[in-house]
């Protein structure tokens, strides 16, 4: 078969034959249909993600829609950190899949679950986010984010405050379900839109996190009331300097979401519901699909659109 395979972390996937998957006792072999190129899955081919193993070579890609052995199309995800999804064929334990509903589109599946799972997990696993709560999510111009701002709403939030840089994009985040929306770069203003929230979902950390929950505390009138900030992404930087008076003076508790903080069974419980709603329109999700065959022009961003997510398709 081909797959996309990394020989060197320095260097992107070369579209090339691989050996075939060989299955365990658990694990049947699915044709991969469409693969999302995540954020996620270029830290995977770099090394550099916190799960990284470390071994090479080893073909990229966490999740996708395939046909199973019975017929059925699934999205499905992956634990292995070198059989991933770009390739031809892939091993899969049935257990971490769900077959999709009539007329969903392979495309938009393998594009949005991997986004909308991160924001959508986190609420529904790592905090206790109750129907009616206000949110704010910053880094909302990313794929991520934007779906997290509609997941919030999906999920029962009255009220959602998005922030992020790319001014455009922000512009277009009212019409997905976003009451206001501030940029990143006027940390102040995010502080006084966001002075009332019960939860912040952050995907950029770094030093606008920490500009930013200086900002929000000193803004609330209430400040002993409980606020949940769940870091998620680090596009800003891997550290943040967190003034210690905003944990001291305030009710901000700050938690993480992702691999390891939530376990694989809670991933795979979410599916159906993950699923179903970018199946049914309810969580839109912006995608281009291009040929696996064409993953070294996609890696480089010389294929498939500036805005949302690239899919590989078989």
């Amino acid at each position: 078969m081909h797959a996309a395979v990394v020989a060197e972390f320095s260097r992107s996937p070369v579209w090339q034959e691989f050996t075939d998957p060989v299955p365990t006792a658990d694990e049947v072999v699915v044709d991969v249909v469409a693969a999302g190129l995540h954020p996620r899955v270029r830290s995977q081919a770099d090394g550099s993600h916190y799960t990284s193993e470390g071994a090479l070579p080893l073909v990229p890609g966490v999740d996708a829609v395939g046909r199973f052995p019975d017929g059925t199309l699934r999205y499905f995800a992956v634990a292995s950190d070198t059989r991933g999804t770009m390739a031809e064929r892939v091993a899969v334990d049935p257990r971490a899949s769900v077959v999709l509903p009539e007329g969903a589109d392979p495309v938009a599946v393998a594009a949005g679950a991997n986004p909308v799972m991160s924001s959508w997990v986190a609420l529904r696993h790592r905090i206790d986010f109750a129907p009616g709560s206000r949110v704010l999510v910053l880094g909302a111009t990313g794929a991520s984010g934007s779906a997290a701002v509609q997941v919030a709403k999906h999920l029962g939030a009255e009220h959602v405050v998005a922030s992020g840089r790319d001014a455009t994009r922000l512009g277009a985040l009212p019409a997905v379900g976003a009451d206001v929306v501030v940029p990143l770069d006027d940390v102040d203003a995010v502080g006084a839109a966001a002075a009332d929230v019960d939860v912040v979902i952050d995907y950029v950390w770094g030093q606008p996190a920490a500009d930013v929950m200086r900002a929000l505390v000193t803004a609330r009138q209430e400040r002993g009331r409980r606020l949940d900030w769940v870091a998620i992404g680090s596009t800003a930087g891997q550290e943040a300097r967190i003034p210690s008076a905003a944990l001291r003076a305030s009710g901000l508790t700050i938690v993480g979401s992702g691999q390891g903080s939530v376990g694989r069974a809670a991933f795979v419980a979410e599916l159906p519901g993950i699923v179903a709603a970018i199946a049914d329109g309810t969580i839109r999700v912006d995608a281009t699909a291009v040929r696996m065959a064409e993953v070294q022009a996609a890696w480089a961003g010389q294929v498939g659109g500036s805005t949302g997510r690239v899919v590989l398709e078989a």
